[in-house]
């Protein structure tokens, strides 16, 4: 057994709220939005280094605790350190040892991209055997078929992938995108990542799933063209590899660029303006894909 506090903080509070438990006593500490699930919820988007400027207004402070610690003690020093006073009201509830490996798969089911696509985790029956079934499981990489962005560069691919195209993968994470384009009939599938870890994600995941693609370790410019290229990134690394990335695509060759909210679409077809036309290709719970040719 362990016992899981839950209390209520304002934005200016709640990080060294987290902060302050853990140094009295918390084993683990989360932090979301109180109002969750109601029509006051404040969704928050962020990217490395430029990380949303504060937490929810009304934020709910998680703490999980040994079931023989002193619970109000440590929850006052803490609430002491960061200046609440007097302690907020709280919730404490007990939480059971359970098989952690179980929950965590029962919460990954198949993921039905699109007619014909389904992305099958290794414990899982193939819903449609006669569609492609991409084998994932979710690891370290990024990329697992359940986000709108990796979604909608899959949808891409399938349109797009023809027997004897070459496909470029720019920042490939899980591999994902690559082991799609190969088992959709691509002649040449190379992926590229500057995370030593996820290119051996990506190795192993082609491995599973049957496939072959080349894969490299780099933060360097790839110094190939191809018929065509992907990129699920960030809008901000998008940009600032805008350079790079164009000079990879093949005249008449065609780009794909994910991780783009919908606010940011304006900013990303004027970073690779210089080099090639981008469009809103489609649109998926707020993100978009950005599709170009070059001439």
């Amino acid at each position: 057994m362990w016992l899981s506090v839950s209390l209520l903080a304002d934005a200016a509070r709640a990080e060294a709220l987290s902060d302050a438990l853990m140094e009295h006593g918390a084993l683990t500490v989360s932090i979301d939005d109180a109002d969750a699930g109601t029509a006051a919820e404040q969704p928050q988007f962020g990217e490395p280094g430029h990380l949303p400027e504060s937490l929810w207004a009304r934020s709910r402070v998680v703490a999980l605790f040994d079931p023989d610690d002193d619970i109000e003690a440590c929850l006052a020093d803490a609430a002491r350190q960061v200046g609440l006073s007097p302690l907020p009201e709280f919730s404490v509830e007990y939480v059971a040892e359970q098989n952690w490996v179980q929950l965590t798969q029962s919460q990954f089911e198949p993921i039905h991209v699109t007619d014909g696509l389904w992305i099958v985790p290794s414990w899982h029956e193939a819903p449609d055997p006669r569609a492609v079934n991409i084998r994932l499981d979710p690891g370290m990489a990024f990329g697992t078929g359940s986000h709108p962005t990796t979604r909608l560069c899959l949808r891409w691919l399938m349109d797009t992938v023809r027997p004897g195209l070459s496909v470029l993968d720019y920042g490939c994470g899980s591999g994902i995108l690559a082991i799609a384009a190969a088992r959709f009939g691509a002649a040449r599938v190379v992926g590229v990542d500057i995370d030593e870890k996820a290119v051996e994600a990506a190795g192993g995941n082609a491995q599973e799933n049957g496939v072959e693609i080349e894969l490299r370790q780099s933060d360097r410019p790839v110094g190939e063209r191809f018929d065509l290229v992907i990129a699920n990134i960030l809008t901000n690394p998008l940009c600032a590899l805008a350079p790079a990335i164009a000079a990879c695509v093949a005249p008449g060759g065609r780009l794909a660029l994910s991780g783009v909210l919908e606010s940011q679409t304006a900013q990303v077809i004027e970073a690779y303006s210089p080099w090639l036309q981008l469009t809103v290709g489609a649109t998926d719970d707020g993100w978009v894909r950005l599709e170009g040719r070059q001439p």
